[in-house]
């Protein structure tokens, strides 16, 4: 059994693998669905593409961030190739611990008074 690192070593992530966590922590999705709240969690400055989306997915099923998951919704409401993801309990961990790096960095960025920044 391979060990996995501790979260706080995974941090700094890719924007690509944030923003895929980030959609994923409201509960699973399919890829499309991925690319869909990326963009809408962005306001539309990241439109991810299917080539970065599923190279940076299996990225991160290999590293035990995200799970391919068995359950599927209704057949007759869903294309039977569409694999669907979630967070793996590894992904959550990573993914407070970029969120903490990056709420850290706000308030140097607060703490310098920079314009803008409240």
């Amino acid at each position: 059994m391979t060990l996995q690192p501790h979260p706080e070593d995974m941090v700094p992530l890719t924007p690509a693998v944030f923003h895929i966590l980030l959609a994923l922590a409201d509960g699973e999705k399919h890829g499309y669905g991925i690319m869909q709240d990326v963009e809408t969690i962005t306001n539309g400055q990241v439109k991810m593409g299917p080539g970065t989306l599923y190279g940076t997915i299996k990225r991160m099923l290999d590293k035990g961030l995200i799970e391919e998951t068995d359950e599927r919704p209704d057949p007759q409401m869903d294309d039977e190739r569409r694999r669907y993801y979630r967070l793996t309990g590894f992904g959550q961990r990573v993914v407070y611990a970029e969120v903490q790096r990056l709420a850290h960095l706000v308030n140097v960025a607060r703490d310098k008074r920079l314009p803008g920044v409240t």
